[in-house]
């Protein structure tokens, strides 16, 4: 009889702990769906990749912080709310969304507005749902405030090089206010600033500059049908092409929602700071970009890059200096911090899709894989040195060591 008991009393232990592994896992869903709502709604305002990625940033700072009340399951805190025991973690999570959202990408209310009434039909009525919303609301209104002066809406003031009264092209380059911002885990922009790109002069120039002259051009003979899918893959710019991979990691069985909130929180204030970071270092070096250095082979003072006076890229040319690779820092941050959440544990397959090319799909086994990619993409786009995109590489590696470092070390 005793026996029995106890075999029925472990069995009742055993389903409650089955059930809440179940609602746990359908709860970690909440971060991850909504983080795919959010990057289909900044890239339909259309307010370009630079204000998409701060904008993000904000969005699952504040989710995390909301969520984290609520569980309380780790102690990093950048805006110390109360705790919200016994809140909802859905309309917290669709709350934080909303009200961030609301004030990031305006033009988008509409969309906004269905998807939070839609989630939030789903939730049960009542004082959890009332507190989660409250406590979402209250993280928003935290992170703006600790955003408010991050120098974003600063205007540019870009004084383009010429002399008096000679034509130069009259486009502004895109962004130069960027490297103003305030970071989120920097110090300051120019904290990993790198050393100044190749001289002209010598061989890892010439090395460079050859390799982009043939695989970039936009009719090149050498770069194969595959490195031409890679190419057209990698132009897509908006920060949801790298979100889909961190959403392989997210999505993998036996997570926390907390779990998730935290990596994306990691991951967009990681990628923001990349990019404060990257062109911190452009608009410092104002390298050229191959589409210019090769009509100019001529006049870079080595014999050994020759000038092809009609060369264009395989796409077109970014608005910014060339130098660091904004694609290859973000990759790399973006890798690093997942690198860190995986640690020893087997890695999932990694997959994301690209606008730019039609929505296909790509997939990697693995982190290096994925980076790798990034960096030779650049090159096949015609718009990137090899240099340039290892420079990037390594510098995205250390901004994410400070996410690392704030979010992950220790806490899993």
């Amino acid at each position: 009889m005793m026996m029995r008991c106890q075999q029925a009393l472990v069995g009742a232990i055993t389903a409650i702990f089955l059930i809440m592994s179940a609602l746990s896992d359908a709860r970690a869903d909440a971060v991850t769906e909504w983080n795919q709502r959010a990057g289909n709604i900044v890239v339909n305002a259309n307010i370009g990749p630079l204000p998409a990625e701060r904008a993000l940033a904000i969005v699952h700072a504040s989710v995390y912080e909301a969520v984290n009340a609520i569980t309380q399951r780790y102690p990093v805190s950048s805006v110390k709310l109360e705790a919200a025991t016994g809140a909802s973690v859905e309309a917290a999570v669709a709350a934080a969304n909303y009200a961030a959202l609301t004030q990031l990408a305006p033009s988008q209310q509409v969309a906004i507005d269905n998807e939070y009434q839609a989630a939030l039909a789903i939730i049960t009525d009542g004082v959890a749902k009332a507190r989660g919303i409250a406590v979402g609301e209250k993280a928003v209104a935290a992170v703006l405030a600790l955003r408010a002066n991050d120098g974003a809406t600063a205007g540019e003031s870009y004084r383009p090089y010429t002399k008096a009264g000679v034509y130069v092209p009259t486009v502004i380059p895109e962004a130069p206010q960027w490297m103003y911002r305030k970071p989120w885990l920097m110090i300051h922009p120019a904290q990993f600033r790198p050393a100044p790109p190749p001289e002209l002069g010598s061989e890892l120039w010439e090395r460079d500059y050859n390799e982009v002259k043939s695989l970039g051009h936009r009719n090149s003979q050498q770069r194969s049908t595959e490195q031409t899918q890679i190419a057209r893959f990698w132009e897509e710019v908006m920060p949801p092409i790298y979100h889909g991979i961190v959403r392989s990691v997210a999505n993998a069985s036996g997570r926390e929602i907390t779990q998730n909130a935290r990596l994306f929180a990691a991951v967009t204030q990681a990628s923001d700071d990349a990019l404060i970071a990257v062109f911190d270092a452009k608009y410092h070096f104002g390298f050229w970009r191959p589409v210019t250095a090769i009509r100019n082979g001529d006049i870079d003072g080595n014999d050994a890059t020759e000038r092809d006076a009609s060369w264009v890229p395989f796409i077109d040319t970014p608005m910014h200096p060339e130098y660091p690779c904004a694609h290859c820092i973000v990759s790399a941050a973006v890798g690093t911090v997942l690198q860190a959440e995986i640690g020893d544990g087997p890695t999932p397959v990694l997959t994301t899709t690209s606008k730019a090319a039609g929505g296909v799909a790509r997939s990697w086994t693995k982190l290096d894989d994925f980076m790798q990619e990034v960096v030779n993409a650049r090159i096949y786009d015609g718009v990137h040195y090899r240099n340039s995109g290892k420079v990037g590489a390594e510098m995205g590696k250390q901004i994410a060591m400070l996410a690392t470092e704030k979010y992950l070390l220790g806490k899993k």
